[in-house]
């Protein structure tokens, strides 16, 4: 549907309005979980929350803007700011690092099926990749701010500069070591933390 058909309509901000609005992200995350992003469309989104498609384009005028929307719906859903202020809030940089691996082993691995679904077709999609984009750039930023309190604390390995360091750290977000260690080795989510955090000292920290 143009959407001009609805470009006058102004956003919804009452509490009918913001269930509704919450109904049709959750609607999303279900369609990307069960069907793939290759699924996801402004009249299966519909359907899924069991509202009209008129209802859809009253709050969202396009699927990029409803795929936009969604980083911020499944971060509060799952609680991202809570699982981060976990990671912050440590005494110093290495027990950081030990509770950054212990949100990567639960938060990460909540998104898992999301994250594949996009992942998929991100090449191929433009709104996958934004989406993707979005996310890369709110994890990169952790990964710097890591590297940043290792650095303060003098335990940096001397082999990194923070700009590597920065990389490596981010690349071992992987979901294929996320994935391929639950999934495919069942690995609980705390024997991944666990491990993972050994991973990260021994690579990163000053030995």
């Amino acid at each position: 549907m143009p959407r001009s058909v609805f470009a006058t309509i102004q956003p919804v901000t009452n509490a009918r309005g913001r269930r509704t609005r919450a109904a049709l992200l959750a609607a999303t995350r279900v369609i990307l979980e069960e069907q793939g992003f290759e699924g996801l469309t402004m009249g299966a989104v519909a359907e899924q929350a069991g509202v009209t498609r008129r209802a859809v384009y009253l709050h969202f005028s396009s699927r990029a803007e409803l795929v936009g929307a969604l980083f911020d719906f499944l971060a509060q859903a799952e609680g991202l700011a809570d699982s981060l202020e976990r990671v912050w809030r440590q005494p110093d940089a290495l027990s950081s690092l030990d509770a950054w691996a212990r949100h990567l082993a639960s938060y990460h691995a909540r998104l898992l099926p999301v994250t594949r679904a996009i992942e998929r077709v991100r090449h191929v999609d433009a709104d996958a990749a934004a989406h993707h984009a979005h996310v890369v750039r709110a994890q990169r930023a952790n990964c710097r701010r890591l590297v940043r309190l290792l650095e303060r604390d003098g335990q940096l390995s001397p082999e990194w500069t923070p700009s590597a360091a920065t990389d490596m750290l981010w690349a071992l977000i992987s979901s294929d070591i996320v994935e391929g260690l639950l999934t495919e080795r069942a690995w609980s989510p705390d024997r991944l933390a666990k491990h993972l955090a050994l991973v990260f000292r021994s690579t990163f920290a000053r030995q």
